[in-house]
């Protein structure tokens, strides 16, 4: 086993809360190596560039908050940490530079507003992601939020599911408007309508083992699923165990479940889940995507008659608590007593009235963190970069703004929309592989001097035609990528890049699933 798998099965992550307190008094030289990688399970991270502090992950199910949360984050923030909070590509908050003192104090206080960083890290099933604006838009099929809320229940916080062999990333959505990044999830409920007797009936296939690290993008599989409503957490639970009982656990580079789904096969993998849950599953239906794609920043009706949403951008999804209360107190006086992110690191205002949206949009915070950003803007990601991750090669948001600022100024009027991703390392935090443009950090050594370079890639795509990105350029110093991009991003069309194309489901056959060792998975059962 790898030593990631010898420090779980000596303790389980879980049993990590009870030291926390000792720690606070004791300091944090005294957590051992083991027990710092055990911390992970609350969301708690000891990063190398800032010795001494942690971030805190905060676990936002569906990127959906209320104001007095968010306003307690930042109040937090700005009480315990360094005053900057980051919007994650999972719809998360983090808190950055506490200490391990005031972590009881900070728990306490998160748990008095129902806010917990329950295993938001390490080999746990992280923040499930659902659109958005669920329940608001017009075009979904359904509010997927109380299957959210019920997943999160089921899968977060037992001991079932706290040790799998690696990470675990979950989406369900029904929105039609490609909002989340589907393909690259372990486990994606994509909504999708099938034809019977008595007419249409909504529900969602089943995608499997897509990821972005580990060796870089890899599309999820369709595994022929049709799935209802009643069905969802039943299906899901059963794909977390045979991932849990079946994963690897001996290279962490290749535990993953796409792996297990390129040993096993779609058929092979679908004859055992069949067999967990005990009974033949439907085949999928029809995809139900557009195959454009929105972010939804911008202002857009609800379906709540006189009611509308607004997502608001926040640049390279980085923040003062400030600026975040303002935010909070913008949609108080506007709208409702919520807030939501988005995959894309935005804000969205719900529930403003028709006849405010005009106000809303004269105020000076609007103005910063506009509805209506540049086309450069408007797709602008980045992962955290090294100013506080371990991993990360180059500091990600500060060249992403500097980048961003140079693009504007040449060719910022001459390109249509387009999602420019910027990942530290190749562990793709910042989802670089599925963006029109993706930038991927590195150092390389110009006239005997180490200095910042970026690999640049295109063309990458989720949704109901998804594509890998493809490398476009390498060693690209950051200094002189402003001025690379201005050459390129005029004639970077993505329309003919990505053609949609309709994929039709493939034959079911009856296999009986062997694992390496010779037993069947589907002996291996457990009620979810």
């Amino acid at each position: 086993m790898n030593k990631v798998e010898v420090l779980k099965a000596e303790k389980d992550g879980l049993d990590i809360r009870d030291s926390i307190d000792r720690f606070a008094k004791e300091g944090w030289q005294h957590i051992s190596d083991d027990d710092v990688q055990r911390l992970k399970w609350y969301g708690l991270f000891l990063r190398n560039p800032t010795p001494g502090f942690f971030m805190i992950r905060v676990r936002i199910s569906g990127g959906r908050a209320s104001l007095e949360q968010v306003k307690r984050l930042a109040e937090l923030g700005k009480q315990y940490g360094n005053g900057l909070l980051d919007i994650t590509t999972r719809q998360q908050i983090q808190l950055r530079h506490l200490r391990i003192e005031d972590v009881p104090e900070v728990f306490r206080r998160m748990d008095e507003v129902g806010l917990c960083s329950l295993q938001t890290g390490m080999d746990n099933v992280r923040n499930i992601m659902t659109c958005p604006v669920a329940g608001l838009t017009t075009t979904e099929l359904f509010d997927a939020t109380p299957l959210v809320r019920k997943l999160t229940e089921r899968l977060v916080g037992t001991r079932a599911y706290s040790n799998l062999p690696r990470k675990f990333n979950l989406a369900i959505t029904g929105c039609v408007e490609n909002c989340l990044h589907l393909e690259t999830q372990d486990l994606a409920f994509v909504p999708a309508t099938m034809e019977t007797d008595e007419g249409v009936e909504h529900g969602w296939n089943v995608l499997a083992g897509g990821k972005l690290g580990s060796g870089g993008y890899r599309i999820a599989t369709p595994l022929d699923i049709f799935v209802r409503a009643h069905e969802v957490v039943e299906v899901a639970c059963a794909v977390v165990q045979l991932f849990r009982d079946y994963g690897n656990r001996e290279s962490r580079t290749t535990s993953r479940l796409a792996f297990l789904l390129d040993e096993w096969g779609e058929e092979q993998f679908r004859v055992a889940l069949e067999s967990r849950v005990g009974r033949s599953l439907t085949r999928a239906g029809r995809d139900a995507r557009k195959t454009t794609v929105n972010d939804h920043i911008g202002i857009y009706r609800q379906k709540q008659p006189g009611m509308n949403y607004v997502g608001l951008k926040i640049p390279v999804g980085r923040i003062t608590a400030d600026d975040l209360i303002a935010i909070c107190d913008l949609a108080d006086r506007y709208g409702s007593h919520e807030l939501r992110f988005t995959v894309n690191q935005g804000v969205i205002l719900p529930n403003i009235p028709d006849k405010m949206i005009g106000d809303l949009a004269e105020e000076p915070l609007v103005t910063r963190f506009a509805y209506n950003p540049s086309p450069v803007q408007k797709g602008l990601v980045s992962c955290v970069g090294n100013d506080y991750c371990n991993l990360a090669v180059i500091e990600t948001k500060s060249q992403a703004l500097k980048t961003a600022a140079v693009l504007e100024e040449k060719v910022g009027t001459e390109i249509k929309p387009i999602t420019m991703h910027w990942s530290g390392c190749p562990s793709g935090c910042g989802n670089h592989l599925v963006a029109d443009v993706g930038l991927i950090g590195k150092k390389v050594k110009r006239r005997g001097e180490i200095i910042e370079a970026v690999d640049v890639y295109v063309g990458g795509r989720s949704g109901p035609d998804p594509k890998p990105a493809l490398k476009l350029l390498e060693d690209v110093p950051c200094d002189q990528l402003g001025e690379v991009l201005s050459g390129i991003l005029p004639y970077h069309t993505r329309d003919k890049m990505h053609r949609a194309k309709t994929r039709a489901p493939k034959p079911r056959v009856a296999t009986t699933p062997i694992d390496e060792r010779g037993r069947n998975p589907s002996l291996a059962t457990l009620d979810p």
